[in-house]
């Protein structure tokens, strides 16, 4: 590659990684209870919640009320998108949506996937971007990371049920971390040229119609909540949404900012900041040679440029491609069907691991702990020690739902793509067939399935059977692996602590950092390598 695609990448992980450590540390003291700057208005939205602090609740308290704000959520946004034509703010004049198209993305935004069948500004009124899917981008990023304080203190506390509050964690991460991050990236988008207006589209003398709206708040809060959603068709390849380089390396650096930056929360919420860092280091040791071979793929021996935004070229294209299917972010500044093989194969495989690879606000991070308790379980096995994770033993209950959190995902990834291809609605909004075909529909329900978003741009799959499929899958993806995480928090708040001994492994070191990656790498390939060769593999040997 040139020595400018080598510096871009540089600066990426360069800046990506020095916001880790006070990012990190502010977002412990969050969920510490250390930051009051809005203490006022915290205790106002807590009396209106009717939570207090001091009352906290077990595993399957938290889990309830973590289930239900999620179903309510789905009715909400459902009912907005279903009542669209009597919203204010709908200077476009759009009409109601169907019930199959408003499941579908009501799915998509309350489970943090926003994987998108409509174009935002061709059938979304400003009400519902605002009222519905905005709200949603805040609110589910925030259920996500909630979970890793719980997690958090179940393997800090000893002989106890209680994990915290939900309404309490909920509120403190809206309140003091993404509203505040949102606020500052939306000024300096906005500063870039990015629109954020309630205006009427703008008809041009030659006859073009431009759209406006909302879209800086909207953009800023979908990167950093790893939501994806674009505020149009285009998403961040659109110039209202991503105008300059300059936005551009914001906004692709905000992808990754909260999922890395909360394996130092992490590490210091359970006092020992060692396992935060080898948590990140275990994320980076598989992320950079995919990022790199996303970027090669794409400029070597000669830039492929179809479908790429030639105002940052093909290595921009190829440093978000990997950054947002590593993270459940799905935005796009270029298609991702236009990619060779390799470049597709890079950004499927990536989700495909599970979005465990810096993956969603919080829900990387605590699938990534998941996929940590089976290595030390195995390892266990190997050498004939009781398995211990942070000072805890890992037994039959912990392993029994650690397996469900790593099936449920690839389960809905192969039942959803074997239902697609057998069925007429399925494959009838295929623009390719043959083996690109199949990886189109393979992308759609691999984007679906891990909470992800992007989508190959030469599938439609706005129909009846995807829609629908679509959202229940979502909602199995994202209540499949959070519960089960919720009830590993609570059995492990409940034992006491080990200490650590002879045959304690160490889960801080090279050797675990390496076991743990090969554990991620292993079950993502057993379980799509056959679906793998079936598309992108066999598209890079017919090229040959």
């Amino acid at each position: 590659m040139t020595p400018n695609a080598w510096i871009q990448i540089g600066v990426f992980l360069l800046i990506l990684l020095a916001a880790v450590r006070p990012l990190g540390a502010y977002m412990a003291a969050v969920y510490e209870g250390r930051m009051r700057w809005l203490g006022p208005l915290e205790r106002w939205i807590l009396r209106l919640c009717d939570a207090r602090p001091d009352e906290e609740q077990n595993w399957r308290s938290y889990s309830i009320h973590w289930l239900c704000f999620h179903l309510w959520g789905l009715l909400v946004v459902l009912g907005i998108l279903m009542t669209q034509q009597w919203h204010p703010w709908n200077p476009q004049g759009f009409g109601n949506l169907p019930f199959h198209t408003a499941f579908n993305i009501a799915s998509s935004f309350v489970t943090n996937t926003n994987w998108q069948n409509y174009g935002g500004e061709n059938t979304l009124s400003y009400f519902s971007q605002m009222a519905a899917l905005t709200v949603q981008n805040f609110v589910s990023a925030a259920a996500g990371m909630v979970i890793i304080a719980a997690l958090a203190r179940g393997l800090t506390r000893k002989t106890t049920e209680q994990l915290g509050n939900f309404w309490v964690d909920l509120t403190r991460t809206t309140l003091y971390i993404l509203l505040p991050l949102s606020l500052l990236l939306s000024v300096v988008l906005i500063q870039q040229g990015t629109i954020d207006n309630l205006d009427a589209y703008v008809k041009t003398s030659g006859g073009q119609v431009l759209p406006m709206g909302p879209a800086a708040s909207q953009i800023a809060i979908k990167q950093l909540g790893t939501n994806g959603g674009g505020f149009f068709n285009a998403n961040s390849a659109h110039p209202f949404e991503n105008p300059t380089p300059l936005s551009n390396l914001f906004e692709v650096v905000s992808i990754l900012l909260i999922p890395a930056a909360l394996c130092y929360s992490f590490g210091r919420l359970i006092k020992d900041k060692r396992q935060g860092w080898a948590l990140l280091a275990t994320m980076l040791l598989i992320f950079v040679p995919l990022l790199i071979l996303a970027v090669w793929s794409e400029t070597v021996p000669i830039p492929n440029l179809e479908g790429k935004e030639l105002r940052f070229g093909t290595v921009d294209s190829g440093i978000w491609a990997a950054a947002t299917t590593a993270a459940s972010n799905g935005s796009v500044n270029s298609m991702h069907d236009s990619f060779l093989p390799v470049g597709q194969f890079v950004t499927m495989f990536l989700m495909m691991l599970g979005e465990v690879v810096f993956g969603g606000a919080g829900s990387g991070l605590y699938g990534m702990v998941v996929f940590a308790i089976i290595t030390v379980f195995i390892a266990g096995l190997m050498v004939g020690r009781t398995p211990e994770y942070m000072g805890k033993k890992i037994e039959s209950f912990e392993m029994k739902m650690a397996s469900i959190a790593i099936l449920v995902p690839p389960m809905c990834v192969l039942v959803g793509t074997a239902v697609a291809v057998e069925h007429p609605q399925g494959v009838g909004g295929l623009l390719n067939h043959g083996p690109h075909g199949f990886s189109e529909i393979l992308y759609a329900f691999t984007s679906m399935s891990n909470n992800n978003g992007s989508a190959f741009a030469g599938y439609g799959a706005n129909t009846v059977l995807v829609n629908l499929m679509g959202g229940v899958i979502m909602l199995l993806s994202r209540f499949g692996v959070a519960l089960p995480v919720l009830a590993i928090a609570g059995s492990l708040a409940a034992k006491k602590s080990v200490p650590p001994g002879l045959g304690t492994l160490p889960t801080h070191t090279p050797l675990f950092i390496g076991l743990l990656a090969g554990t991620v790498i292993i079950v993502g390939a057993l379980a799509f390598l056959p679906a793998l060769a079936l598309g992108p593999v066999v598209e890079q040997l017919r090229m040959r």
